[in-house]
């Protein structure tokens, strides 16, 4: 009986990676596949698996393969990575760009500009999630009409893991899924840190183009566990155009450019741009000022992704829980794909000159 490799391979999509929850082919940990005669070897990166994940991992590979495929030897082989290849692994080895969009101080609109954006890349084509990592004040589930929905919850080896609930074809995650509507958050240190790592290490994310996660406002520590966490690909602000708005971004972009952190900002949007009534499409009132947006990505080094305005259908989408639909007359759907289409262009030009996205290691 001739058996083809790609007909093994895709028997090894249906393993899952006891770290991520996701397939082992996605998660990358397949090294290799070797078939000669009845022989068949696998390869497979064991970076950061314990002796359990590791023999849970061959047995789970070995039944499968066998059970197809009985008159075949299989051997599973663990193997490290290089160090010339990854520094350290990421937790999210199947998600190609982790974006942060953070902002200075709060009521900006940073979810509002998270959201779009999220599914602005999704409509372009991109296989797109959204982690809600404002702790504090989760908005996005009421945004996407989410409030009161639990996330699914499967088991992987003995171990429960969280699923991100599917909107649209985007995969989103927040806290707001996890407590009450009405219950307050009060979380200090160790703890707030292990719910955003728990978000991470302990969610089952099938593989994504993007990952936007909406930050708190500021520069505390849900952003130092970000970036310890995982490789982070780029920032991007979001500000107002008035002057205590560029003054706060501006503490939070000058967070991401300090040298043991060291995260690229890929641009700056800026939002509330100006207000245009619907009975006059032509004029634009600027009601916060003018060119805070601009001051901003020059002193980053970066550009402007783009100018949202004030919009009335922005507001009611985000209250009645439909922010993820296009808008009927496809206005502000157009503005966010075009936020969307920079973000790629200026993200390109980032790792172009960085390389691969690292994951930060801050010393005392």
């Amino acid at each position: 009986m001739n058996i083809d490799i790609s007909e093994i391979k895709q028997l090894l999509t249906t393993i899952r990676d006891p770290r991520t929850g996701t397939n082992i082919v996605q998660a990358g940990i397949v090294k290799d596949v070797l078939l000669q005669g009845n022989d068949l070897a696998i390869q497979i990166y064991s970076s950061n698996m314990d002796s359990t994940d590791k023999g849970n991992l061959t047995q789970a590979i070995v039944f499968s393969i066998q059970a197809t495929y009985p008159e075949l030897e299989v051997n599973i082989q663990m193997v490290n990575r290089a160090p010339d290849i990854q520094d350290r692994p990421s937790p999210l080895p199947q998600v190609k760009n982790i974006i942060a969009v953070g902002s200075g101080k709060g009521g900006v609109g940073k979810s509002t500009i998270s959201v779009g954006l999220a599914f602005a890349l999704n409509r372009l084509g991109y296989k797109v999630g959204l982690l809600d990592a404002d702790i504090y004040g989760p908005s996005i589930p009421t945004m996407l009409g989410l409030k009161g929905k639990r996330p699914p919850i499967t088991n992987v080896y003995g171990k429960t893991k969280l699923m991100p609930i599917d909107v649209n074809g985007v995969q989103t995650m927040s806290i707001g899924n996890i407590i009450e509507p009405d219950q307050a958050v009060v979380l200090r240190g160790p703890r707030l840190t292990g719910i955003i790592k728990q978000f991470i290490e302990d969610t089952v994310w099938e593989e994504l183009d993007f990952m936007i996660i909406d930050l708190p406002p500021g520069t505390g520590d849900i952003q130092l566990t970000l970036v310890q966490t995982v490789p982070l690909s780029g920032a991007v602000i979001v500000t107002t155009p008035q002057e205590v708005a560029f003054a706060d971004a501006l503490r939070a972009m000058n967070m991401f450019r300090m040298d043991q952190i060291n995260v690229p900002i890929i641009g700056v949007i800026e939002n509330m741009a100006w207000f245009t009534p619907r009975e006059l499409p032509d004029n634009k009132y600027f009601i916060f000022g003018e060119g805070g947006g601009e001051r901003l990505a020059k002193l980053s080094h970066s550009s402007i992704l783009g100018q949202v305005p004030l919009i009335m259908g922005l507001r009611e989408s985000g209250d009645q829980g439909t922010a993820y639909k296009t808008d009927k007359e496809g206005h502000n759907s157009k503005i966010f794909e075009e936020v969307g289409k920079n973000l790629i262009l200026q993200l390109n030009k980032v790792l172009a000159l960085q390389g691969r996205a690292k994951i930060v290691e801050i010393k005392s």
